[in-house]
């Protein structure tokens, strides 16, 4: 019955809108008066931006509006019959147009903007009051949308796509982790899941338009945000990159995102080659809410508790404070399936390729011994925003606190693992029943900013701003052992086996890594009668730093210093599942950076607007880097405009690319023919930081910049019945990309060979400037908002269709590397990785339903095929996932809601490649003990929408 009313529902949607907010009922009691002073009353009560021209809005009255409404049905009663009406364009934004379709010149200077806030939050200090027309013309506030420095634009009117989420649309999707709820609502935007990849369980990488995650800028409230310390080494998505931590920031405190969909480095400097999201925070005077909710897998798993609590403050009659408190509490989920393989020796071969069981234990061994999925995580969120009005500007700040505590889980080392469980003097493991590593990182973040903005006479503005922004992770191994350690006392001591088993540490810190950010920023934006202007300067430090772990968690106790056995046996060195990182390998690097840029904006006729931008950024090491990039948008008709971009772009060496430098272990296909099919081998990978002797030693040079070329053409067209679409085409070619090379092992050069001995290391990577891609695709948005069966019905479909093709790589010449073919260096999986590991197209269909005080959200979101290499390669099926949500609205100021999202529980086809510890045991009688195709039923490589299955949740908001 459930099933049959949503796909009533969803034949409803066929055509839909960018995702639209939910709305709850407000209170309104506004008197007939001039239009514009009443939408100016409107935008304050109902906390909504809104676009109009006071121009056109001061010749026409307003109706009056007493009562409860929402923000569509209130606005359409205060303006039926005046002449004006309420268009959304495709971004959620409101603006007012005059009833012939008449449109806003929105580069009239009188253009007013109400800031748009979630219910619960009050307006600015800045929202103009409704007061006599010379009162209203000097406080009107306008806002810059990113894309554009020049107020008052729409992001229709703008020469390149930007999508503008609110709050709403946020919480629509009953996600809690912001990653998760910008890859449900913008297809462009990817949020791939993996696991057993160290670090990337926690910290999952976030790519726009199937480019790297440190491809995309991010930005909070404009200025640039830090990325994370952590930097992707195992074979994952994003591999080789560093990105920035989506879940940092909780989605309480989002007014909305903004969501550049083009190359922007010409604007706003490195890593700005597929796009730029920033994120806006709530500014509120006052009100405030409190929201709870709780959730669970249809497994019932990944238990989730999510507690909000946010204010707005006034600062007297000048300014204003808001702050958000955000708790979140996630489980652990685990879809693995079980050991087929041998834990304890003495197994013999059976038929039928069977295993018959020696070791009676293994009649009785726990089966169940991986754990696959999300990690745990329990996260405490603050952020504060303020703004005060101070002589003729605002001073205004921010500040973001996150402490996020996971633990993920490693690979199961079993009792016959002799190298990473190391038998002692009974012949027994140290753990007999075996061991499941934890790794637990304490992922601390930490950014806040200061600065004053001033306006002139003379239509000019001022910026002066410095922001810090720091992310730190420590990392502690847990339920492991030093194998090496435990070997050595079997010769250095005189305990017995059962003392040593009995006094083995079984945890050591491994490492921690701190990556910060120093910005200081100066802009200048001057609004001439022709043209607009803007120009600034930067000046910014980047810090990195390696603090290396305890002794316990990385050495080798039973090799001496030039990798020779000490004693007749000889284990593996660290705690297993993440090893230590020792001083050695300890970091501290600064880099300074020193940028200019100049924008300029012209509207050349009243239907064409041009925009043209140039950058110069100096970085301490590469060098430096000019980019230019020139736009324009022409307005056809009054229903169709084409708007189009070209530019250059360019992206750093991250600090983690240049410095980062550890020996871990990682799991590859066993090279044996003989061996299981699909089993996987561990083997100590050394990642070499660029400046190493051991780099120095083989040739491999200093890492440059990447360099791009983007190009962008599309149409915004307006169909009418509040029907709109929009169609971007774009291309990305990069070239000399920072990719970072297979693992490299012994017998492909003498220098290579001696250098890995040295390092104690039995393969090597290194991050070099490695391959060129190219990059294209399509953007599709349609909106549609009409009244169904009484009620508001808003509609949107979005789709992205991307492909990336590596075109050509290459070795550094005159390198050690240099006469090995670069199909070794860069393998067939590193290649994959780029080109195949997610989705070649998202395509998402959602439509809000709202009547009286119930709103419906329901959203289907399809994921394309995509193609994961691990040993051989297997493409994964395009699946279709169903989010829902109901809310009701009790009071003014209770809500309730339900929903889940992938209520089907659809999962992604099952795993046939890069499997582990597959197999079937018999007993003596020929009993099957255990048949398993291996541990990972769900690729563990790349999950774009992960594998937890449907997940049910529900939850209660009271505003205040």
């Amino acid at each position: 019955m459930m099933q049959a009313c949503l796909l009533t529902l969803s034949a409803l949607m066929l055509v839909v809108t960018l995702p639209a907010s939910a709305e709850s009922l407000i209170r309104f009691d506004i008197d007939k008066q001039r239009a514009d002073k009443a939408i100016i009353e409107f935008a304050k009560r109902s906390n909504q931006t809104i676009v109009f021209s006071f121009d056109l809005t001061k010749k026409h009255y307003a109706n009056n509006l007493n009562g409860y409404y929402s923000v569509t049905s209130g606005l359409k009663k205060l303006l039926d019959g005046t002449g004006l009406i309420a268009v959304v364009d495709l971004s959620g934004l409101l603006s007012i147009q005059a009833d012939e379709q008449e449109r806003i010149n929105t580069t009239m200077k009188k253009t007013t903007i109400a800031a748009l806030l979630p219910l619960a939050i009050g307006t600015t200090g800045q929202v103009v009051q409704a007061q006599e027309v010379e009162q209203v013309e000097d406080e009107i506030e306008s806002i810059s949308v990113i894309g554009s420095r020049v107020p008052g634009r729409s992001s229709n009117e703008l020469p390149v796509p930007v999508d503008i989420l609110t709050a709403e649309d946020l919480a629509n999707t009953g996600q809690t982790e912001v990653g998760r709820m910008l890859q449900a609502i913008a297809p462009s935007f990817n949020f791939s899941s993996s696991a057993i990849s160290d670090g990337t369980d926690a910290l999952r990488p976030a790519t726009l338009r199937g480019l790297g995650p440190d491809q995309t800028l991010v930005l909070i409230n404009g200025k640039r945000r830090h990325q994370a310390s952590l930097i992707h080494i195992n074979t994952s998505v994003g591999r080789g990159t560093a990105g920035t931590d989506m879940n940092a920031i909780p989605a309480s405190a989002i007014k909305r995102i903004e969501v550049l969909r083009d190359g922007a480095a010409a604007q706003y400097g490195s890593d700005a080659i597929a796009g730029v999201i920033n994120i806006v925070l709530n500014d509120a005077v006052d009100g405030g809410k409190i929201g709870v909710s709780y959730g669970e897998h249809s497994e019932g798993d990944g238990e989730t508790t999510n507690v909000d609590i946010s204010k707005g403050f006034a600062l007297g009659d000048d300014g204003y404070l808001d702050a958000t408190f955000n708790f979140r509490d996630r489980g652990s989920t685990n879809r693995a399936g079980l050991h087929g393989s041998c834990q304890f020796s003495g197994c013999t071969d059976a038929a039928n390729g069977a295993q018959l069981a020696g070791d009676p234990r293994e009649l009785t061994a726990d089966r169940n011994t991986f754990r696959i999925g999300d990690a745990t995580s329990e996260q405490i969120g603050i952020v504060l925003n303020t703004g005060y009005e101070l002589g003729d500007g605002e001073l205004y700040g921010f500040l973001t606190y996150s402490n996020r505590d996971n633990e993920s889980a490693a690979f199961f080392r079993h009792n016959n693992n002799n190298g990473g469980n190391a038998p002692l003097q009974d012949g027994d493991a140290t753990i007999p029943a075996g061991f499941l590593p934890k790794i637990n990182s304490e992922i601390s973040d930490l950014s806040y900013n200061f600065g004053y903005r001033t306006d002139f006479d003379n239509d000019a503005s001022l910026d002066l701003s410095y922001t810090y922004g720091r992310n730190k992770i420590d990392y502690t191994t847990s339920d492991t052992i030093n194998s090496s350690y435990a070997n050595s006392l079997i010769y250095t001591s005189t305990m017995t086996a059962d003392e040593i088993r009995s006094s083995i540490p079984r945890e050591g810190f491994a490492y921690g890594l701190e990556l910060s950010l120093q910005t200081i920023n100066l802009d200048y934006t001057k609004q001439y009668d022709l043209f607009s202007l803007a120009m600034g300067a930067e000046i910014r430090t980047d810090e990195y730093r390696v603090t290396p772990g305890e002794e316990y968690s990385y050495r080798d106790y039973d090799t001496d210093a030039m990798g020779q056995s000490l004693y007749a046996t000889d284990r593996s060195a660290g705690t297993q599942g993440f090893g230590g990182i020792g001083p050695v390998s300890e970091v501290d690097e600064t880099r300074d950076v020193f940028s200019f840029y100049a924008e300029l904006e012209a509207d050349i006729t009243d239907d064409l607007l041009v925009s043209g931008a140039a950058r110069y950024d100096d970085y301490e090491g590469f060098g430096d880097s000019t980019n230019f990039k020139l736009a324009a948008n022409w307005s056809v008709t009054d229903e169709i405009s084409l708007r189009s971009a070209v530019s250059t772009g360019f992206r750093a060496p991250s600090m983690q690319q240049l410095y980062f430098n550890n020996i871990s272990t990682q799991f590859i296909n066993n090279p044996d023919p003989n061996a299981p099919s699909g089993d996987q081998i561990a083997v100590q990978v050394g990642t070499f930081r660029n400046d190493s002797e051991l780099a120095k030693s083989i040739g491999i040079p200093e890492l440059k910049e990447e360099e791009s070329t983007n190009f962008s053409i599309g149409t915004v067209i307006d169909l009418g019945y509040d029907i709109n679409l929009t169609l971007d085409y774009y291309s990305i070619d990069i070239d000399d990309r920072i990719v970072i090379s297979n693992k490299l092992g012994f017998g492909l050069d003498n220098n290579l060979d001696n250098a890995l001995t040295a390092a104690g290391a039995g393969a090597g990577q290194f991050f070099l400037n490695g391959a060129d891609t190219e990059t294209s695709g399509v953007d599709i948005i349609a909106t549609w908002n009409t009244e169904v069966l009484s009620g508001d019905l808003k509609l949107v479909f979005a789709a992205n269709f991307t492909e990336t093709e590596v075109v050509n790589i290459f070795t550094p010449p005159n390198s050690a590397l240099d006469g090995i073919p670069p199909e070794d260096i860069f393998s067939q999986q590193d290649i994959s990785i780029i080109e195949d590991w997610q989705p070649e197209d998202r395509i998402s269909l959602t439509g809000l339903y709202t009547f009286d005080d119930l709103t419906v959200n329901l959203g289907f979101n399809r994921y394309g095929e995509y193609t994961v290499t691990d040993g051989d390669s297997q493409t994964y099926g395009a699946e279709i996932l169903t989010d829902l949500r109901i809310k009701y609205q009790v009071t003014d100021n209770l809500s309730f809601n339900i929903g889940g999202n992938n209520i089907f529980d659809v999962y992604p086809d099952e795993n046939t490649i890069g499997n582990s510890r597959s197999g079937i045991i018999v007993d003596s009688a020929g009993n099957e003990i255990v048949n398993s195709p291996g541990v990972f039923t769900y690729s563990r490589r790349s999950a774009p929408f992960g594998f937890n299955g449907a997940y049910y949740y529900a939850g209660a908001e009271y505003s205040f």
